[in-house]
């Protein structure tokens, strides 16, 4: 393994509480806190990390930084979109099949200027049943100049009883494009399992490289302890099964980007049953975002697949590519 560069290195040694360990978790998820009855906090297995660089080479974006823990890796780029074909494309991967109680997960994207990166999980985030604490995932992405980078992973799956902080943070340079989605669904669906998890928080910050705040977006899902699979919070499901997010950091017009976005998923709906969407203009004019509300998944992520394609066309002229993981 290579060593990333300085930039994406913390101040404080990786296996030191202060790096892996969110500098606040949220109330909804730290009266969880306990000591498992199981491997506990910080033993081997629970610290996963993973830390990448990549910068542009010869006209093709490589990966030059490197260093994993398990329960996180990755395999090699790949390289495979006909119309961009210096493009990275990089999977992310758990060896443990999901997140586990007292998990604590780390990564660190640093995509340098006129870089292409296309980043996706290999599969959906498990979130198992916990009995005692809870888990963090940490994603810091940072995109530099003229960088152009998909943060696209697949959906989050929390499982009966199961209790998740995660928090992600996208430093973009204000001549970057990032696109970043994210998808919690409401249990294990096909089991009839149903806002069943304790609960889901989610924290997304999009900051400039001198650490200005541009816009934060934060989610709050506490399934009531009724058992009727009310969730409470600043955003709610409110009946539906699916919550699906795509937000789009740019230089181009932003209003422009939110009509796109607007005009891909408009009258699917119609088409698929009840799917609810919103799409606003980002602070500061930075870009767009989208939210959608479904109930049937298939339908929310081939809207969201639509969204994304819509904005590829028009910030880099190019159709989405296939990406098969099976």
């Amino acid at each position: 393994m290579t060593v990333p560069s300085a930039a994406s290195v913390a101040a404080v040694p990786r296996l030191d509480p202060r790096h892996y360990e969110p500098a606040r978790v949220p109330y909804e998820v730290r009266r969880h806190a306990g000591t498992p009855d199981t491997l506990a906090v910080g033993r081997p297995g629970k610290v996963g990390l993973l830390e990448l660089a990549f910068e542009r080479i010869a006209g093709r974006t490589e990966l030059t930084g490197h260093y994993q823990k398990s329960p996180l890796q990755i395999m090699r780029p790949l390289y495979f979109d006909p119309a961009r074909p210096d493009l990275a494309v990089t999977f992310l991967m758990s060896t443990g099949g999901g997140i586990l109680q007292a998990d604590r997960l780390r990564t660190d994207l640093h995509c340098g200027a006129d870089t292409a990166v296309h980043l996706t999980t290999q599969a959906a985030t498990k979130v198992y049943r916990m009995e005692h604490d809870y888990a963090t995932q940490l994603v810091n992405l940072t995109a530099g100049p003229r960088a152009y980078v998909e943060y696209l992973p697949e959906p989050v799956i929390p499982f009966v009883d199961s209790r998740l902080y995660q928090r992600t943070v996208l430093t973009v340079d204000p001549d970057a494009t990032v696109l970043a989605g994210e998808t919690v669904l409401a249990g294990r669906l096909a089991r009839g399992e149903r806002n069943a998890y304790r609960v889901f928080a989610s924290d997304l910050e999009v900051r400039r490289p001198d650490g200005e705040l541009v816009a934060l977006d934060t989610v709050r899902l506490e399934p009531s302890a009724t058992g009727g699979g009310g969730v409470t919070g600043p955003a709610v499901l409110a009946g539906h099964d699916v919550m699906s997010s795509l937000y789009v950091l740019s230089p181009a017009p932003a209003g422009r980007i939110a009509d796109v976005l607007h005009e891909a998923v408009a009258g699917r709906g119609r088409r698929h049953g009840e799917l609810l969407y919103g799409v606003s203009v980002l602070p500061q004019d930075s870009g767009a975002w989208l939210r959608l509300l479904g109930s049937d998944t298939r339908a929310v992520a081939a809207a969201l697949r639509a969204a994304w394609d819509a904005v590829r066309r028009l910030l880099i002229g190019v159709p989405a590519p296939e990406l098969r993981k099976t």
